[in-house]
């Protein structure tokens, strides 16, 4: 009687990030276009320089918060998916469901699009070419950058590590140029009010732009099953990537202000460009635009690369395409998840509605950041015996806080655009009848498919 060869195992996820890797992607992962376009979005909005300042700090101690929660959460749970897989345990099915599909129906995909397409235009404008060569090389982009990250974490990770050292040099030449020859600007007139009472509504206003263009740390806990010694890695590269941006941030808003003023912040669609054509003329105006073009390469490189683990985590819970749950099995990456974001990103890029979209449901990007920091409260009380390697300080107050701050972004960007939000909002609840037929799907599938 012959007995049957067992099944091979299926193929896991190949830990080959250390600590400098999962850095880069947390810093990767948050410095896009948005300090190149947000700052004068902020001064618009506040009525002195030191209220623009104090707005950055502020941002930057809420994204330090939300990191601190991100890491006990890695620590607790380090498997690919990120926040998918935290809410899943602690909030159900559906709640996750919904973040993966706001993620891959618009938040990422939409993401991937608009970013590959101001690297495309900012591409055309320094090459002199034709604007109308902008969607197809953004397309080309996404394709590339796809076709790289088949080809394992590593060789993404190389890629990634390249383009963030590259973009953090970029930016430590404007802030040294800035700080070193920068002709202080002469002194603006409040604009606006600035009782204390005004000054709290203008700073509320303010950190609306000042937290998204913090937004992106999260990425990295997508990949948490392919670093090594993942419960202390992890933990340290969020809070030295966080940390490392806080101070970025804060100091090329110092540089714009003192070198443009309030006034001529507010006033410019580019302010890095302005800075530095004022400082160091065209070779300066055309090495930031070269810093933009790598700052967006490389964020738009973490977006193809991490979301794809949240998807094959959603098929292997059979709310997905199931070719999506397999990894290959010489490359250890979900290429199926890959695949399909690739091809969702590039319809959207020749549709052109991935602005419109994303206006819709750039506010469901801080609901779920909220909800994912919620679930540290149901960990904390399920799991009281079982303490992670890293745990909150000052918790409940730390979380409190980030969960509290998200809440205030949700408001406050529905309070803008109320008519944005609603259809944002059908939009996200438009995955509830899709949750239930991916699950009577599943129901009807025979055993072992």
């Amino acid at each position: 009687m012959s007995v049957p060869s067992p099944s091979p195992a299926p193929t896991g996820y190949s830990r080959r990030l250390g600590l400098f890797d999962a850095t880069m992607l947390v810093i990767g992962g948050i410095i896009g276009a948005g300090i190149f376009l947000n700052p004068a979005v902020v001064a618009q909005r506040v009525p002195t320089a030191s209220v623009a300042i104090g707005a950055w700090i502020t941002g930057g101690i809420v994204a330090l918060a939300g990191a601190l929660c991100f890491a006990e959460l890695a620590a607790r749970r380090p498997l690919a998916g990120g926040g998918y897989v935290y809410l899943r345990d602690a909030f159900g099915p559906l709640p996750a469901f919904l973040y993966g599909w706001t993620q891959l129906l618009v938040i990422n995909s939409g993401g991937i699009a608009a970013v590959a397409f101001t690297f495309a235009t900012y591409a055309v404008a320094l090459g002199g070419g034709d604007a109308r060569l902008a969607t197809p090389i953004a397309i080309g982009a996404v394709l590339l950058l796809s076709g790289i990250n088949y080809f394992g974490i590593r060789l993404g990770a190389i890629v990634q590590n390249i383009f963030t050292v590259l973009k953090i040099t970029a930016l430590a030449g404007l802030i040294t140029v800035g700080l070193l020859r920068g002709v202080a600007a002469p002194p603006s007139a409040p604009v606006g009010p600035t009782s204390p009472i005004g000054i709290a509504a203008a700073l509320g206003a303010a950190l609306v732009p000042v937290l998204f263009a913090y937004g992106g740390w999260q990425s990295t806990n997508f990949v948490a099953e392919e670093i090594r010694d993942t419960e202390r890695t992890l933990p340290r590269a969020l809070l030295l990537g966080v940390a490392g941006v806080v101070a970025i941030y804060v100091l090329a808003n110092i540089v714009y202000l003192s070198v443009l003023g309030l006034s001529g912040l507010a006033a410019s669609p580019a302010p890095a460009f302005d800075v530095m054509e004022r400082l160091a003329g065209p070779v300066g105006s055309t090495s930031i635009t070269v810093g933009v073009l790598l700052s967006t390469f490389g964020f738009l490189n973490l977006a193809i690369l991490a979301s794809p683990r949240m998807y094959q985590a959603m098929a292997a819970d059979g709310v997905f395409f199931g070719a999506a749950a397999r990894l290959d099995p010489r490359y250890h990456v979900p290429a199926a998840a890959l695949t399909i974001q690739a091809i969702w990103a590039v319809l959207l890029l020749s549709s052109k509605t991935y602005g419109q979209l994303l206006d819709y449901v750039v506010f469901g990007d801080w609901i779920f950041f909220g909800l994912v920091g919620a679930t540290l409260f149901v960990y904390r009380r399920r799991e009281r015996a079982e303490l992670p390697r890293f745990l909150v300080p000052l918790y409940p107050l730390v979380p409190g806080f980030f969960v509290s701050a998200a809440i205030f972004t949700v408001v406050s960007s529905i309070a803008a655009d109320i008519r944005n939000a609603s259809l944002g909002a059908v939009l996200i609840l438009l995955g509830i009848p899709v949750f239930f037929a991916w699950r009577r799907h599943r129901g009807r599938m025979p055993e072992g498919s």
